[in-house]
């Protein structure tokens, strides 16, 4: 870690607009007799943001990074058994120090890489070493903003705003990895020995809420509505906003409350309370704004919901649409046509590549129906939720047809060889074409969440071709309105909790994204107790942001990581009968409905928290490793 603080970096100058695709890998090598001075380098704004800009290239993509990704690290996935080298094998494994490039020998992982860079370049990405250098440039600019004199009161904000969400934001991605850390909050001298100590979750989350706190108050709404701004009319969609900064104001302060968290820098692995009052206020703030217009965010119809992960098409456009709140940028446009997209069909049936990633029967059970009621028990009736284990794909929560292939799907659209043409159906069933522990799926299931039905290998020349673009957003609005809806519940112990900031309750909160997605509401089965209502807001939060990287987070912050069912990867087993229904798949009746255990992740209480390099915990006494690493 030391070197990545005090790395010596040279100055940015031009005002890389890298949301019009220009570079902003624009350093001066050259001799230190040439270097530009401090004062030519942030004398303007123009000067002063070309400099700041390099630090959204700091932000590594994590959807593409490698040309298969494994992101997903809960008991939400499990990846096909003909290769082991991404971290989510690791991790079941039990090895967590896999997340490190030294033992990383695929070099595939997003969280660390040997020869991470800042350039445009989306393999070159990385968390740890980017993270630190984008601390480091942080501090460095905030330490210099009275060297910029040429500039309006607003782009001096705009400035330090940026600079201080960057250096809070690098931090909470650490420090929810590896508990609590040094803030560096200052460019330590260049002959100083390196001591700060480890400071609890809390205390680091103190400091950042700080920041996040102070740049949402200099930050507008959008860019687009500044006069710094209109400079770059319609080129502002990822530049750091004040809905950005409050966003992650409240997620900072609901994982700081969260039970891990809280047991970490208390002793105590309840929630903290206080710290969830903060992130309601911070969350309610947020939602006030975008429902009244002031800021330029929605819930994107349910029609759209694909928009937010994946686009098609000629002309290229990044996914997102008015739901994204935080997003890096995006590298290699159509990459992910040509790696990430390959990761879900199996292979050779309909696709080619021997790396898939599957979600899990457990996880899948998570979406319930229709109605909003939940599935107790695949294997019984439900008279309560009308599931029928014999119909097990019938009258489900839409959002399990969007993201999920079932049997009996149909998943090739145009013409195939006469003798493949049996495949053109997700033969899903126990032996049938579709499963496979090597290369097809091992969990009776498929994942379609990010790529359109299209994708395989016969229908992509006429239906997508190489014009898919894949980009998961870090941040997203339906989100904010899930965390709210914890933060406020458990702020105030009920479901009817809700900030001073917004008008609308967590229940009501976890009601408008189910409406979005035409799901009925929370049943009043699951108010009358706080312990009911937060198991209903896990399943709704594992249910409309599955596979998108929240799951292992959550599951470490709730301290449910190492605890069964958690622990748990299943499959689905069942056999066809009767007529074989190729228009309706929900109508095909199903028999043997059973789960079967595939892998038990043996964890303890040391895998709450990732392993620190051990170069960097043997500099100083202050810096310890994390307990039982």
């Amino acid at each position: 870690m030391k070197k990545y603080i005090k790395s010596i970096f040279k100055y940015s100058l031009l005002a890389c607009m890298f949301l019009s695709g220009a570079a902003c890998e624009d350093y001066l090598n050259v001799a230190e007799d040439d270097a530009i001075s401090k004062e030519e380098a942030f004398k303007n704004f123009t000067n002063f943001q070309g400099f700041t800009e390099e630090l959204y290239h700091c932000i590594p993509d994590f959807t593409n990074r490698y040309w298969t990704n494994s992101w997903n690290w809960g008991e939400d996935e499990i990846q096909s058994t003909a290769r082991d080298f991404h971290f989510g094998v690791k991790i079941d494994n039990g090895n967590f120090w896999g997340w490190q490039s030294e033992h990383d020998g695929w070099g595939a992982g997003w969280m660390n890489k040997s020869n991470a860079s800042r350039n445009d370049d989306r393999m070159s990405k990385d968390l740890w070493k980017n993270g630190w250098y984008g601390i480091r440039k942080a501090n460095m600019g905030l330490e210099n903003l009275d060297k910029l004199v040429d500039a309006t009161q607003e782009e001096k904000d705009l400035i330090k705003g940026q600079l201080l969400f960057f250096r809070a934001w690098f931090h909470f991605q650490f420090i929810q990895y590896f508990g609590g850390l040094p803030y560096i909050d200052m460019v330590p001298p260049g002959d100083e020995v390196l001591s700060y100590p480890r400071l609890s979750y809390q205390e680091c989350a103190e400091k950042a809420g700080a920041d996040f706190r102070a740049a949402a108050d200099l930050l507008p709404t959008h860019w687009d509505n500044s006069t710094a701004g209109k400079r770059t009319l319609g080129k502002n969609d990822l530049r750091i906003n004040k809905i950005m900064a409050l966003g992650y104001l409240g997620k900072n302060y609901l994982w700081a409350g969260s039970p891990l968290m809280n047991k970490e820098s208390t002793g105590n692995s309840s929630y903290n309370a206080d710290f969830c009052r903060r992130a309601a206020e911070a969350f309610g703030e947020l939602l006030t704004l975008t429902e009244g217009g002031q800021a330029p965010y929605s819930l994107l119809p349910f029609s759209e919901y694909s928009d937010n992960f994946y686009t098609t098409g000629q002309n290229w456009q990044m996914p997102g649409g008015t739901e994204a709140i935080f997003r890096g940028p995006y590298w290699g446009a159509h990459g992910s046509t040509y790696g990430t997209a390959k990761q879900y069909q199996p292979a050779p049936v309909i696709e080619d590549g021997d790396v898939k990633f599957l979600p899990t029967a457990n996880y899948v059970d998570y979406y319930g129906m229709a109605n909003g009621l939940p599935i107790n028990d695949i294997t019984q009736p439900d008279p309560v939720s009308g599931y029928d284990p014999e119909y097990p794909w019938r009258g489900r929560d839409p959002r399990f047809y969007n993201d999920i292939v079932f049997d009996g799907v149909k998943t090739v659209q145009g013409s195939m060889p006469a003798d493949v043409v049996q495949n053109r159906y997700a033969n899903l069933f126990t032996g049938g074409s579709y499963r496979g522990i090597s290369t097809g799926s091992r969990t009776g299931y498929l994942l379609y969440k990010f790529i359109p039905i299209t994708a395989n290998r016969y229908d992509q020349g006429h239906a997508w071709g190489s014009n898919l673009n894949i980009h998961l957003p870090w941040m997203r609005l339906s989100d904010v309105y899930i965390m709210y809806a914890e933060a406020a519940a458990q702020a105030y112990g009920s479901a009817s909790g809700k900030a001073t900031t917004y008008s609308k309750t967590a229940v009501d909160a976890i009601n408008i994204v189910r409406d979005r997605a035409g799901v009925g509401h929370v049943d009043g089965q699951f108010l009358g107790s706080l312990d009911d209502f937060m198991g209903e807001v896990r399943r709704e939060r594992a249910v409309e942001l599955a596979f998108e990287k929240h799951r292992f987070n959550d599951l470490r912050r709730w301290l449910l990581l190492i605890e069964s069912p958690y622990t748990l990867k299943k499959s689905i087993e069942f056999d066809r009968t009767g007529a074989f229904d190729t228009s309706d798949p929900t109508n095909n009746k199903v028999v043997n409905i059973r789960e079967e255990v595939i892998l038990e992740r043996k964890f303890t209480e040391k895998h709450y928290w990732l392993p620190l390099k051990n170069a960097d915990v043997n500099m100083y006494l202050e810096f310890p490793q994390n307990p039982g690493w």
